[in-house]
């Protein structure tokens, strides 16, 4: 019987769930160290999201014959640049924009009330537990917006924590330009010639599925908010690029985010005028057609290989979880999970038939 693969088996989940009692039991010899990793996530993520963005960049440069120093200080004058020319010409647009938003919103409120005031004394025709659901929503919307509030200042205190986090990104991203070559290596020298040539396999393919991720989701991402846009401009929506920048933002939130974009922009058409929210409808709707149509196949192709159910029930859990940074980084870290996964199942498979060429 200890020879049964069932029966070795359950000796190691019984073992790595022992090991998980034990970690849960010392957790007070893990608390400095979750701590510190709480407070390099961010600037570290950051950085190597702007690591994917701006590599490509100085491996460009590298092939022109100029020094990776010196690359690295023009992608850092170039991001200088960029945030001058948001700051300046953009920025001003959007706090303007989204004041009158601000301003506008217990007008918004006001006119909500009327509506409903008006259509709970003008039909017969609502049962009577949509309209206690109703009365009971109406009673309760002032603690909603005091609660939206409270959400507010949270949100602003976060703020400050996240701008402070930020100050170190430049200094992560500066090490990861320059010495991202040589970790692998490092790692490798350690290891067997087998296990070294397997190790930088899979880094080589974790790379691959970041870049692709990272760097084919924020441009659709940007694109999808040039459209939206455009097409906002076209049928005159107010605060049109408040509610692209939104949208732009949201769509980095897979399958979920384009629905989530939609929603201010469909309210504020309701409140501008409601013959407004079809076109918004449709602008979004021939926005989405060529994003999944042309955008998304030409820049991510099928690098990921997700099946959208997968990514439906992994955004679903997240969100239930983590919240909105689970909905973030889910799916890119589901897909290195999975490439760790399929590499390993791969080395397994040589191993069973090391005569077969095509498993290497």
């Amino acid at each position: 019987m200890f020879e049964k693969k069932w029966f070795q088996s359950l000796v190691v989940a019984i073992l790595v769930f022992l090991l998980i009692l034990l970690i849960s039991s010392a957790n007070f010899v893990f608390e400095p160290i979750f701590a510190y990793l709480t407070a390099i996530a961010l600037p570290f993520i950051g950085a190597g999201i702007l690591y994917y963005i701006t590599k490509p960049l100085v491996r460009l440069l590298e092939k022109y014959k100029i020094h990776r120093i010196i690359g690295i200080m023009i992608v850092f004058v170039l991001i200088i640049l960029v945030i001058f020319l948001v700051s300046t010409y953009i920025a001003p647009i959007v706090q303007k924009q989204f004041g009158r938003l601000i301003d506008n919103i217990p007008r918004m409120i006001d006119s909500t009330f009327q509506l409903i005031t008006y259509w709970q004394q003008n039909q017969n025709l609502i049962p009577p537990q949509v309209e206690s659901m109703i009365d009971n929503f109406t009673s309760n919307l002032q603690s909603h917006l005091e609660g939206f509030s409270t959400f507010i200042f949270s949100f602003i205190a976060n703020v400050f924590n996240f701008v402070f986090a930020i100050v170190l990104v430049p200094f992560f991203l500066f090490f990861m330009l320059k010495d991202d070559r040589k970790f692998v290596p490092f790692i490798a020298q350690f290891l067997s010639k087998p296990k070294a040539k397997s190790f930088k396999r899979l880094m080589g393919n974790i790379n691959h599925t970041l870049a692709a991720f990272i760097q084919g989701q924020l441009l659709v991402s940007f694109s999808v908010g040039v459209l939206l846009f455009i097409g906002y401009l076209i049928i005159g929506l107010n605060y049109s690029l408040t509610l692209a920048l939104f949208a732009m933002a949201m769509n980095v939130i897979p399958f979920i985010g384009p629905f989530l974009s939609v929603i201010p922009a469909i309210l504020v058409a309701a409140f501008q005028d409601p013959i407004m929210i079809v076109y918004v409808i449709i602008v979004m709707v021939a926005a989405q057609q060529l994003e999944g149509n042309i955008i998304s196949p030409n820049i991510m192709g099928k690098a990921l290989s997700i099946h959208p159910l997968t990514v439906i029930t992994l955004i679903l859990g997240a969100g239930s979880i983590a919240g909105f940074l689970g909905l973030l980084f889910v799916i890119p870290a589901y897909a290195v999970i999975k490439t760790i996964v399929a590499h390993f199942y791969e080395e397994w498979r040589k191993k069973q038939d090391p005569g077969n060429k095509n498993l290497i």
